[in-house]
């Protein structure tokens, strides 16, 4: 058996991400295990659910058109999700994996007469149905069975009941909650975990909390919000009754100042961000770029006057109405209409500054993107996608653009205002984390 550190996820959403993101390129060549079922995990990543479902050597995931419907009825697809239409009846809808305007299915709901979803197909990153959810004529969650490629059920988890019952090797387990059924995956990868690294009080706590105590050396990486309280099993935590964990790292920094302030101990609770692959450097030019789902984007017009010397780049996946066709007219104004993801990289690489003053869905993760590019972001109160790698001072009211104005043609002050954008999305360098 195998002694060794585990990263150990509850789900695999972006703040889940961007910890295996931090890990791994601090050098944790670890097991990174989840509690997600997601279907299009990095190859790297373990579900205790999806481990038994195998792969589809040589599969692709399916575009939103290629899934399985009787004959005539129809398909239909923009770059936010999919319906499926008996005539005028809405029969199914389709859910993308991101980035969304790929259009790769990620689960399938079907409706009963009624209109309420009574199955979910799901479809993984090879392209086969992996699992299959049941719900009751309410619309509440009954269960879950996951297969492998040929179709065999091997998984199934009872909402109701709570029970896991794996099929393998001719042989049926039965488990009684998700915290066993974790640990059966330890002993399939023939693994011990030393240090438990989690970013949970749910499952992973209580996966911690069950193993054998060695170094007392587990670490929570609280990624919790802002609350008026110390959860309980954080007290636990902090009031030195945890079997194995000794370290809180809060990574945002609002709920690290809270916990602070309802006297968390300082030596068990303490700040850590995330280490970001920063693409490029900021280039000091008057490329300002805009990513839109839609031609409703605040303040356009009079940022362009105001700024005739910048240059606005304004993209987008679909083709633009004519309202915004109509700023060609400006000499400063390029717009990108179905833009590719290489132009959208070319123009993420090209710009240094990003407005988010769409309105409409968020595109290609933008705020992000622009982010790990090192362009200013700015935005509007009315319009802002992701307060998370932005500013606070630097969202506005829309009615308060002149000032945005002001910000983004005083460049004397670009790489200080950089700094700051970095700190507020709490940076961390590669060794914060090797002295975790």
């Amino acid at each position: 058996m195998l002694e060794t550190p585990v990263l150990l996820l509850e789900n695999f959403d972006e703040d889940s991400q961007m910890l295996y993101q931090s890990f791994r390129t601090s050098g944790f060549d670890g097991p990174v295990l989840t509690f997600s079922d997601e279907g299009f995990l990095p190859d790297d990543v373990t579900s205790i659910y999806t481990y038994y479902c195998g792969k589809k050597e040589g599969g692709k995931a399916r575009y939103f058109n290629q899934i399985d419907v009787p004959d005539y009825w129809e398909i239909k697809a923009s770059n936010s999700g999919g319906q499926v239409f008996d005539l005028n009846h809405e029969r199914g809808k389709i859910f993308f994996a991101s980035p969304l305007h790929k259009r790769l299915v990620k689960i399938v709901d079907w409706y009963d007469d009624t209109h309420v979803a009574r199955v979910s197909d799901h479809y993984n990153k090879y392209g086969f149905m992996y699992a299959k959810t049941i719900f009751n004529k309410k619309g509440q969650l009954v269960s879950r069975s996951y297969y492998d490629a040929s179709g065999n059920e091997k998984v199934v988890e009872n909402f109701v009941t709570h029970d896991i019952i794996l099929n393998q090797n001719d042989k049926v387990y039965i488990f009684k909650n998700k915290v066993e059924f974790a640990k059966h995956l330890f002993t399939e990868l023939d693994i011990y975990p030393t240090r438990l690294f989690y970013n949970s009080l749910s499952n992973p706590f209580f996966v911690s909390e069950s193993l054998e105590d060695r170094e007392h050396s587990d670490v929570l990486f609280w990624q919790e919000g802002y609350r008026e309280d110390i959860p309980g099993n954080m007290q636990v935590i902090l009031d030195g009754h945890s079997r194995r964990t000794s370290k809180i790292y809060v990574q945002k920094k609002e709920a690290y100042e809270k916990l602070i302030e309802l006297g968390a101990n300082r030596d068990i609770v303490k700040p850590l961000g995330f280490v970001y692959n920063f693409e490029k450097e900021n280039g000091h030019s008057n490329n300002i770029l805009i990513c839109t789902n839609s031609d409703h984007i605040e303040k356009l017009n009079e940022l362009v006057v105001g700024m005739p010397n910048m240059k606005f780049h304004v993209c987008a996946l679909t083709e633009m109405s004519q309202k915004l066709m109509s700023f060609e007219k400006y000499d400063n104004v390029h717009l990108y209409p179905g833009c590719k993801a290489s132009e959208i990289l070319n123009l993420f690489n090209t710009c240094d500054y990003f407005l988010d003053i769409n309105y409409e869905n968020e595109i290609v993760d933008a705020t992000k993107e622009a982010f790990l590019h090192n362009l200013l972001i700015l935005g509007f109160n009315q319009t802002i996608h992701n307060r998370k790698y932005v500013l606070p001072d630097f969202v506005f009211d829309a009615n308060d653009y002149q000032n945005m104005i002001r910000v983004i043609l005083d460049a004397s002050h670009l790489d200080m205002n950089l700094e700051r954008q970095r700190n507020v999305a709490m940076t961390q360098n590669v060794q914060d984390y090797k002295n975790v």
